[in-house]
């Protein structure tokens, strides 16, 4: 079975192909070692860059583009639109994509996070959405998905009328968590990887926010036989709200793939312990993280989603949940553009 699984993880998981993908990112992504962090923390660790997977800096969101794009190029739109918050790498991404396609990308911003720092309203992603092309408009709410993707809808209409062929990327609890057969996929093609090196984790470390790349890597996991403990480290949510909002996810995506009953109450395993003061902000572990990172491997992380995961991964081992000597995964989810709109309340934070 392996002999044949090392061609592609669609030879693992067949029911991948019953879905469209376009292909917009570099794959496989590589496995790094960072043994100097590995050597601070007593244990072995491994990145997967998906921040190296390609398109406008990469990151997890490529792989669920690939997904939520695909039925978009089946409807022959023209016109794609997401919403997201001021610093969202999915936004910046889907702007990407959507020049890669030749489309035009109508993005959403959501006030999500309290800043009125220079750099963060007007740096990083948000330059590259303008860079992009991308058109711009506003969302006064952080935590309102429905109402997000309501003027998502109402803005689609509008351009319908105007002749447009528009598709929308819903992210709401009430939609089709399609890019969750990115990481399903992502799961798949990391085993293989894992085989080939003969490194084989015995945990895996992944940020949990909107929960389709926590949610798919684990159900891509358990597809193949893989059974290996997967920590999700919340971003966004409080640990009780995220195990409610992972367990939803992660039977949307079984059902998806016709493989229902693979995941047990027992394999969502996830920390908030590093989540305070909230997502998008800074603090002191946070910041560790993403100076070891840099000053030990040439690991850039961002405050959002990869620094807070590697705080994470920091607090699993210091906290004995993760025992001196395990071999570690740690899942680079990119975002790195937002490290420049975070430079002063990473360097000025106390």
């Amino acid at each position: 079975m392996i002999e044949n699984a090392l061609h592609s993880p669609e030879n693992l998981i067949p029911e991948l192909n019953i879905h469209r993908r376009v292909l917009l990112g570099h794959s496989p992504t590589p496995i790094d070692a960072l043994p100097h962090l590995g050597k601070e923390l007593g244990i072995e660790v491994w990145a997967k860059r998906d921040d190296c997977n390609g398109l406008a800096f990469g990151g997890n969101k490529v792989r669920q583009l690939e997904y939520y794009l695909g039925p978009g190029e089946q409807q022959k739109a023209d016109t794609v639109l997401i919403t997201g918050a001021l610093q969202s790498n999915f936004v910046r991404l889907t702007a990407a994509a959507a020049c890669k396609l030749g489309w035009q990308a109508h993005v959403q911003l959501e006030e999500r996070v309290p800043s009125d720092d220079t750099f963060y309203r007007t740096s990083g992603n948000i330059f590259l959405n303008n860079l992009l092309g991308a058109e711009i408009s506003y969302f006064p709410e952080g935590e309102d998905e429905a109402g997000a993707d309501n003027t998502l809808d109402e803005r689609a209409e509008k351009l319908k009328k105007a002749g447009r062929t528009p598709y929308v990327i819903h992210l709401g609890l009430n939609s089709q968590p399609l890019g969750g057969l990115g990481y399903v996929r992502a799961a798949a093609e990391t085993w293989i990887q894992i085989k080939q090196s003969g490194n084989e984790p015995d945990f895996v470390v992944i940020p949990s926010g909107s929960g389709l790349t926590h949610a798919g890597f684990l159900v891509g996991a358990r597809a193949i036989g893989w059974n290996v403990p997967i920590i999700g480290i919340c971003v966004r949510r409080d640990r009780a709200s995220q195990i409610t909002r992972i367990n939803q996810r992660a039977k949307e995506i079984q059902k998806m793939i016709a493989r229902p009953n693979l995941i047990k109450e027992s394999d969502i395993e996830i920390s908030d312990r590093v989540l305070a003061p909230g997502y998008g902000q800074m603090n002191k572990a946070v910041q560790e993280a993403i100076e070891k990172s840099a000053h030990m491997e040439a690991l850039i992380l961002d405050p959002v989603y990869s620094g807070r995961t590697m705080a994470g991964l920091f607090d699993q081992v210091r906290e004995n949940r993760i025992p001196l000597g395990a071999k570690v995964l740690f899942v680079h989810t990119g975002g790195n553009p937002a490290i420049f709109a975070y430079q002063n309340a990473i360097t000025d934070f106390k």
